[in-house]
């Protein structure tokens, strides 16, 4: 349980940028379902995501998923893949890595345990080396 009293979700933080109507929420929503297990340890009403396209089905697309999360830098990712589905993929598996990195990084270096008692001892040397 992550300790959190209203965690975060896709479906309660999303909302649609340029490109996207409101019809396209919940299939969208339900797409980026997966990354309700990373965003479940910041609290919803400090996390807002938003995902855009700019020239839709064309050549050109480009899809953008923003993640804001309070306390923290904004997170942005992009895709220019032409099929949707695979720019929607691409952004959403992008953030996962990049919330989990961020996460690390926040996480201590070292286990404190270990720091306290020290290295383990060195093995006795042999008198006959």
């Amino acid at each position: 349980m992550s300790g959190v009293t209203n965690p975060a979700t896709v479906n309660e933080c999303l909302r649609m940028g340029a490109g996207f109507a409101q019809g396209d929420r919940a299939w969208i929503a339900d797409h980026f379902g997966m990354l309700d297990a990373r965003l479940a340890s910041f609290h919803a009403d400090a996390t807002e995501l938003e995902v855009s396209v700019k020239n839709r089905e064309t050549k050109g697309q480009k899809v953008t998923l923003e993640c804001w999360i309070a306390g923290r830098q904004k997170i942005v990712t992009t895709s220019a893949e032409e099929d949707l589905q695979a720019a929607l993929n691409d952004v959403r598996d992008d953030l996962r890595r990049r919330l989990n990195d961020a996460k690390t990084r926040q996480e201590p270096r070292h286990n404190k345990h270990l720091r306290e008692t020290g290295p383990p001892p060195k093995a006795a040397q042999d008198p006959d080396d």
